[in-house]
C-alpha cells in the first residue's frame, strides 16, 4: 500500500533539518566553550600573576621585619608566604586562581617554591632564634638570598604574562570564529531553508498558478524522496488527472445533460401520467390514456392492459392499441397460466420477451403479427396484484435498469388509480343502500305505524258494515280520515327532510331550513341558535345529528302540543345539542319501561350510538321535554 512509505519519507527531511541545525548547535557550543575556557583560563592567570607578584612584596616584607627583629610580624608573614606557595600549585576555582601548566612555569615555579621552602624559610626561622649568633648570620644571609628569591619570582611572573598574552589571542581569535560561525552558520541555515524548503514550495506555488491559468501541461521535477518530493509527484499525478478531466469535460457534459434530459422526460412522463390519472374517468379511458402515454414514451407500436380476476383466474383485456383484430379478439381474455403474459402473472414477475429466439417457428399469434419483443409488466396497489399491461415492439428492444424501475412506477401509480376507481365505486354503492337503509327506516317509523292504524281501522270498519251497524261505521270514518291525514303529512315531512337534506352541504344551514319548514308546516313558534364554531363534522355525523333534529320535531308535532321550541348548538371544543318544548311532557320512567316498543326514542338513541355521542332525553307531565346530545371532543373527526 502506497501508505506504508510515508513515515521514512517524513522522517528524511526533518532529518536533514534537524542534523544541520544539530551539527550547528554543536559547533557553537564547542566555540562558546572554547571561549569561555580561555576567558576562565586568563581569570586564573591573572589571579596568579597577582598572587606571584605578591610573593615579592612579601619577601622584602619579611626582609624588613627580620632587620627590625619584629617577631610576630616575620611569622605572619611565613604563615602567609606558604598560603599563597600553596594556593598557587593547588589552584582556587572560587577566584578562579589558576597557574598556567607548562613546563617552563612549572619549572620555574618549583625552583622559587624550592628556594623558599630549602634556603629563605629555614633562614627566616633562624633569624628569630634564640642563638644571638647564629640569628645574626642568619640575618644576613637572608637579605643577601631575599634578592634571588625575587627575582625568580618576577621571571615566574614574566612567564605567566607571556603565557597570558598567548591566550588572550586565541581567546580574541575564538571570538572571531564564533562570530564568524554564527555568520556562516546563519547564511548555511538560511542557504539551507532556501535549498530544502524555500524552493520546492516556489516550484509547487508556479505549477499551481501554471495550472490556474489552465496549463494542465506542466509538471514538477522530482529531485528528492522526502516529502517536498512526495508532493511534487503528488501534484504530478493531480495535474495528470486534470488534464484527462479537462479534455474529456465536454464529452462528460455531454453525457451528463443527455442523462439529465432522460430524467426530464421521466419526471415528465411520471407527472403527466400521475395527473392523468386523478381525473374522474372511466375504466376505459383511464387505461386508454395511459397506455398512449406510455406507448409514445417508448416509442411501442402496440400494446394492451390488462385487468385480473382472481376468483376465476382470468385475465381480461381493458383497452389496446396496434394490435390486429384477431389478436386482441383471441386473447381477449386469457387463463393465468397461460401463454407468456399468463405464465409472467403466476409467476409475478416483470419479464421482456424477445419473440425470435424463443419462438423460432412462429407459434405465436403476437410473433406471426411481426412483433419481435413482447414486455409484460404488472400493475399493483398495496401489494394487491391488480392485473398488468403489455408493450409490443415490431423491432427488439431491451429495457435498462432505469427504463424498467419506470415502468413499474407506472404500473404502481395505474394501480392506485384503477383501485381508487374501485373504491369510489364501492363508495357510492355504500352511500345508495345507506340512502336506502335511512329511508327505509323513516317509512318505518312514519308512515309503516299510520297504515297498521288504517289497517286495523278497516278490518273494524268492514266488521260493523258486515253487522249492520251503520253508527259504529260512521264513528271509523273520521277516525280513517285523520289517519289519512297524518300519513300523508309524514310522507310529505320525509320528501321535505330528504330534499332539505341532500341540497344543503353543512349542518347549521340544513337544522335552519328544517327548523323554517318545521315552523311553516305546524304554526309552532320554533326557535334556532347557534354559537361557537368548532371543528368541522364529517357528513356521516352531520346526517345522524340532522335526523335526530327532525325525529325530535316530529315527535313534538305528533304529540307535545307545544307552543314553542328551542333548539340550540354549543359548537366548542364539545358538541351540545339541545331541544326544549314547552308541550304537555310525558312520564319518563314510563317510557323506560316500555323498551323497544317507543319507536321514536330508540331511533334517536341507535342514531347516537352510530356517532358516538350520548342522548339524553328529560320529561315531565306538564312540564315539557328536553333532548340533550352531547358529542365529546375525542370523537370529533376531522372532515
Amino acid at each position: 500500500m502506497t501508505d506504508v512509505p510515508t513515515l521514512p519519507v517524513r522522517q528524511q527531511l526533518s532529518t536533514k533539518i534537524t542534523g544541520v541545525l544539530f551539527g550547528f548547535l554543536v559547533l557553537a557550543l564547542v566555540a562558546i566553550g572554547a571561549t569561555l575556557m580561555l576567558s576562565w583560563q586568563l581569570e586564573g592567570s591573572a589571579a596568579a600573576i597577582n598572587e606571584a607578584g605578591s610573593l615579592r612584596m612579601h619577601g622584602y616584607k619579611l626582609a624588613a621585619s627580620l632587620a627590625q627583629d619584629a617577631h610576630k610580624e616575620v611569622r605572619s608573614e611565613l604563615t602567609l608566604i606558604d598560603r599563597k606557595f600553596d594556593n598557587l600549585r593547588h589552584g582556587d576555582p572560587q577566584r578562579p586562581l589558576l597557574l598556567p601548566h607548562t613546563d617552563e612555569i612549572e619549572t620555574r615555579f618549583e625552583q622559587a617554591a624550592k628556594q623558599w621552602m630549602s634556603t629563605l624559610k629555614p633562614l627566616a626561622a633562624e633569624a628569630i632564634g634564640d642563638d644571638g649568633a647564629k640569628r645574626d648570620a642568619a640575618r644576613a644571609r637572608f637579605q643577601a638570598e631575599v634578592h634571588g628569591f625575587v627575582s625568580g619570582v618576577d621571571r615566574l611572573v614574566s612567564l605567566v604574562e607571556r603565557d597570558s598574552e598567548l591566550r588572550t589571542f586565541w581567546l580574541r581569535s575564538s571570538q572571531f570564529a564564533l562570530a564568524a560561525l554564527a555568520v556562516a552558520g546563519t547564511i548555511g541555515v538560511v542557504y539551507l531553508m532556501f535549498l530544502l524548503i524555500i524552493a520546492p514550495v516556489e516550484r509547487l506555488r508556479e505549477g499551481i498558478e501554471r495550472m490556474t491559468r489552465k496549463d494542465f501541461g506542466v509538471r514538477l521535477a522530482v529531485n528528492s524522496s522526502d516529502e517536498f518530493g512526495t508532493l511534487a509527484a503528488g501534484f504530478n499525478e493531480m495535474a495528470d488527472r486534470l488534464e484527462n478531466l479537462y479534455n474529456s469535460l465536454e464529452e462528460r457534459v455531454r453525457r451528463k445533460t443527455a442523462a439529465l434530459a432522460d430524467q426530464n422526460r421521466e419526471l415528465g412522463l411520471l407527472y403527466d401520467t400521475a395527473a392523468f390519472l386523478q381525473q374522474p374517468q372511466t375504466l376505459e379511458a383511464m387505461c386508454q390514456g395511459f397506455l398512449e402515454r406510455i406507448g409514445a414514451y417508448f416509442g411501442a407500436d402496440g400494446g394492451s392492459v390488462r385487468t385480473l380476476d382472481d376468483r376465476r383466474g382470468n385475465l381480461h383485456m381493458v383497452v389496446h392499441h396496434g394490435l390486429s383484430p384477431l389478436l386482441a379478439q383471441s386473447e381477449r381474455c386469457l387463463k393465468v397460466g397461460d401463454c407468456l403474459c399468463g405464465e409472467a402473472v403466476e409467476k409475478k414477475i416483470a419479464v421482456v420477451h424477445d419473440l425470435r429466439r424463443m419462438d423460432e417457428a412462429y407459434e405465436l399469434q403476437c410473433h406471426r403479427e411481426g412483433f419481435a419483443t413482447v414486455s409484460v409488466f404488472h400493475i399493483y396497489s398495496q401489494q394487491q396484484h391488480i392485473g398488468f399491461f403489455n408493450l409490443h415492439f415490431r423491432k427488439p428492444r431491451i429495457f435498462g435498469k432505469n427504463e424498467e424501475a419506470l415502468l413499474e412506477t407506472l404500473g404502481q401509480l395505474l394501480g392506485a388509480a384503477i383501485e381508487n376507481l374501485r373504491l369510489g365505486t364501492r363508495e357510492r354503492e355504500m352511500a345508495i343502500s345507506e340512502e336506502r337503509n335511512l329511508l327505509a327506516q323513516g317509512l318505518h317509523d312514519s308512515i309503516a305505524q299510520g297504515l297498521t292504524f288504517l289497517n286495523i281501522q278497516v278490518q273494524l270498519l268492514e266488521d260493523s258494515l258486515r253487522a249492520g251497524l251503520l253508527d259504529e261505521a260512521a264513528g271509523i270514518v273520521p277516525l280513517l280520515r285523520a289517519g289519512v291525514q297524518e300519513s300523508y303529512d309524514d310522507v310529505r315531512e320525509l320528501l321535505l327532510n330528504f330534499r332539505n337534506r341532500l341540497a344543503e352541504d353543512d349542518l347549521p344551514g340544513a337544522l335552519a331550513a328544517t327548523v323554517q319548514k318545521f315552523r311553516q308546516q305546524t304554526g309552532i313558534d320554533a326557535r334556532f341558535s347557534m354559537d361557537g364554531n368548532g371543528p368541522p363534522f364529517p357528513r356521516e355525523q352531520q346526517l345522524q345529528v340532522l335526523f335526530i333534529v327532525q325525529e325530535a320535531l316530529s315527535n313534538i308535532r305528533k304529540h307535545a302540543k307545544a307552543q314553542t321550541v328551542d333548539i340550540r348548538i354549543d359548537d366548542g371544543n364539545d358538541f351540545l345539542l339541545t331541544i326544549h318544548d314547552n308541550g304537555v311532557g310525558f312520564d319518563a320512567a314510563a317510557v323506560r319501561e316500555k323498551g323497544d316498543s317507543h319507536v321514536g326514542m330508540n331511533i334517536m338513541r341507535e342514531r347516537a350510538r352510530r356517532i358516538h355521542a350520548d342522548l339524553v332525553v328529560t320529561s315531565a307531565p306538564g312540564n315539557g321535554t328536553t333532548v340533550k346530545l352531547e358529542l365529546p371532543h375525542e370523537q370529533r373527526y376531522a372532515a
